[in-house]
């Protein structure tokens, strides 16, 4: 995969419905536009030409890329799905938290959003940060 980032050295913002589609890639590649259809329309009440309309998208974001297939194009993901979510996280992070993480977790801490498990896991978490 290609490093498709931003000027700012994130991966491609994704709206949530291209992230539906980013999905149906990132499980099985390549894909036919009617492949990806058969994971995400029925659930999404989507119909092929809204497929072929948000990989047009993710193709122009750098964020699919393209192979001809006879008729037909195959499309897979440019972009590694740790990459696109370790850039989300940032710009949420950055959005919200004045760039501050451990605002979301205190957030997320005063809001009783951890769980007992969730927070052996920050503690397991940062202890090998430390390390």
């Amino acid at each position: 995969m290609s490093d498709n980032r931003d000027r700012n050295g994130a991966p491609p913002q994704i709206s949530e419905a291209e992230h539906a589609v980013m999905e149906a890639l990132w499980q099985r590649s390549p894909l036919t536009a009617a492949e990806v259809c058969d994971t995400v329309c029925e659930t999404r009440d989507w119909s092929l030409a809204t497929v072929k309309t948000l990989l047009s998208r993710l193709v122009s974001k750098d964020a699919v890329a393209t192979e001809p297939d006879g008729r037909r194009f195959l499309y897979s993901p440019a972009i590694a799905r740790a990459d696109y979510v370790g850039g989300e996280s940032r710009r949420l992070v950055d959005r919200l938290f004045g760039g501050k993480a451990a605002s979301l977790v205190a957030h997320l801490a005063e809001a009783e959003a951890l769980t007992e498990s969730d927070i052996a896991e920050i503690e397991a978490l940062l202890r090998e940060l430390k390390a």
